[in-house]
């Protein structure tokens, strides 16, 4: 028989582990991993766009390698950042509606942001 180790308030509220801190611990770890690259080579693009005519800039943003990997950029980002935020709001938020709706307000941004930027990116991209 397996011992429980929960508190007696604990097993009341049924709070307990949900398994899935291991899985968004690396996914943290991964997202992470990935943006240095990407995140290195944004601040290389914008050195190298420093003084340069809004012409140039757009060129460049639009050739197409630039543009899929600004476009990978934001999508790691963005995730990480939902990753972490979720964290944040999970670990600080005491009140059980106040945390629900903070994490969908979390999701919501998180959308709404990201498809801000996708759309900028496609537009600049395709010469909209």
């Amino acid at each position: 028989m397996k011992k429980d180790f929960r508190t007696e308030l604990g097993k009341v509220r049924g709070r307990g582990s949900a398994h899935e801190g291991t899985e968004h611990f690396w996914l943290e770890r991964l997202t992470g991993f990935i943006n240095l690259p990407l995140l290195i080579f944004l601040i290389v693009l914008i050195l190298s766009l420093v003084g340069k005519d809004y012409a140039i800039v757009r060129a460049r943003l639009a050739h197409p390698i630039v543009a899929i990997l600004m476009g990978l950029m934001t999508l790691s980002v963005i995730y990480h950042m939902k990753l972490v935020m979720q964290v944040v709001i999970e670990d600080y938020i005491p009140r059980e509606g106040f945390r629900l709706f903070f994490l969908i307000l979390n999701i919501l941004f998180c959308f709404f942001i990201g498809g801000v930027i996708i759309f900028s990116l496609l537009k600049i991209a395709l010469g909209g």
